[in-house]
């Protein structure tokens, strides 16, 4: 009984569908059910969990976004009278309109490849992460993010570097991510081991 529960439960959770507009998805890119992707973009095999909000935001290759995260969104003027947008030109939740003053500005924020971000983590609108960075669960990012970097916390703190720096100029250098299919079943076998990559690429 337990499993086909659990079967239902998947099922109810999967049909609910998703919300992509004016956004470009790589063929072999994911958006679970229940996401908000918009006026966005997200490069090969990448994926986003359920429930995710992406806003305004470029997502690289090979990025593996957990359920819950919110990546970017719209500003609200805090140097006008009032922040609400019914004092607002464009359209909004709310219908009444006081005031249509032009607001609208499209911050964007960028994530790099080979990214992971942790269950439920917000990225503030204008962030950029950097390449193979970790964002731990939970935490709220609201300043740019070094490649390769491990941050956590409330505000979003660096903890360490995922490798040491020669390392990590030279996955940079190699810019794997951009490697054809080929190449990558080719180098696959040496990911558990960096420096067996990038030793074995350099003689390939």
């Amino acid at each position: 009984m337990s499993f086909v529960f659990y079967v239902y439960s998947k099922l109810l959770k999967k049909i609910r569908g998703n919300a992509i507009r004016r956004s470009n998805i790589a063929s072999s890119a994911k958006v679970e059910s229940g996401s908000l992707f918009l006026q966005s973009s997200m490069g090969r095999y990448s994926f986003c969990g359920y429930d995710c909000s992406i806003i305004n935001s470029d997502i690289g290759s090979f990025c593996s976004i957990a359920s819950g995260v919110s990546i970017g969104g719209a500003a609200h003027p805090m140097h006008f009278v009032s922040t609400s947008p019914v004092f607002l030109s464009h359209k909004d939740s709310v219908k009444a309109k006081f005031a249509r003053h032009d607001y609208l500005p499209a911050i964007k924020t960028i994530v790099g490849d080979d990214v992971w971000i942790g269950e439920r983590a917000l990225i503030k609108a204008g962030v950029k992460i950097g390449v193979g960075a970790v964002i731990g669960m939970g935490a709220v990012v609201t300043k740019d993010v070094e490649a390769y970097s491990i941050v956590a916390g409330n505000p979003a703190r660096h903890i360490r570097y995922r490798f040491d720096g020669v390392v990590r100029e030279g996955l940079l250098k190699s810019e794997w991510w951009k490697a054809s299919e080929t190449d990558l079943v080719r180098w696959g076998p040496f990911f558990n081991d960096p420096q067996v990559f990038l030793k074995n690429r350099s003689n390939s």
